[in-house]
């Protein structure tokens, strides 16, 4: 009777939790490069963090409550991620209904930055700067690029280390899952 029970409860509160339902059910979607994105059992608070802006204005990651974003740790001298980026942006343009995040990690000057996305040919990403490293370092960002997946609540709920082809059609079908 309570394995019975325990069973009864455990799929109640799947149902009832579309963050708990939906995360597991697109971790069995990866493939090629989205075998690497781990799953964050529980979802894990974040750190609290002031990010700037390009202009130098203070930013927070509340801001993008309600929302599942793709939250991209980079940096300007990093080859991976010049490799990555294109397919970040690609990857705003395709799925509009997230959000796609760059966090300048570290000592990005905003003109090289703007020097960075010209040369890559972004041009659907806003982005945000962690000048002090300050919430990489609170989040164990090590190396980069690292990607988070956030979800409604501002909870980490994923984690690619390493570059990805975030456009791909996989990389979408995975993202996709995870936000219905």
């Amino acid at each position: 009777m309570r394995m019975m029970m325990a069973v009864l409860y455990t799929a109640l509160l799947v149902g009832a939790n579309p963050v708990a339902a939906d995360v597991p059910a697109a971790m069995a979607l990866r493939e090629g490069d989205m075998k690497k994105l781990a799953a964050i059992e529980p979802p894990a608070a974040l750190p609290e963090a002031v990010l700037i802006d390009m202009q130098d204005a203070p930013r927070s990651l509340d801001e993008y409550r309600g929302k599942w974003v793709v939250l991209n740790f980079w940096a300007t001298w990093c080859a991976p991620c010049r490799e990555e980026m294109p397919a970040l942006d690609r990857l705003q343009a395709a799925m509009p209904g997230i959000v796609v995040l760059p966090v300048a990690t570290g000592r990005n000057a905003p003109e090289a930055i703007d020097r960075f996305f010209t040369e890559a040919g972004v041009q659907n990403l806003t982005v945000l700067r962690d000048p002090k490293a300050d919430l990489s370092r609170a989040m164990g960002v090590l190396a980069l690029p690292v990607t988070v997946i956030l979800n409604p609540e501002g909870q980490e709920v994923a984690r690619l280390i390493g570059d990805a082809e975030w456009d791909s059609a996989n990389a979408q079908a995975v993202l996709k899952a995870m936000a219905e």
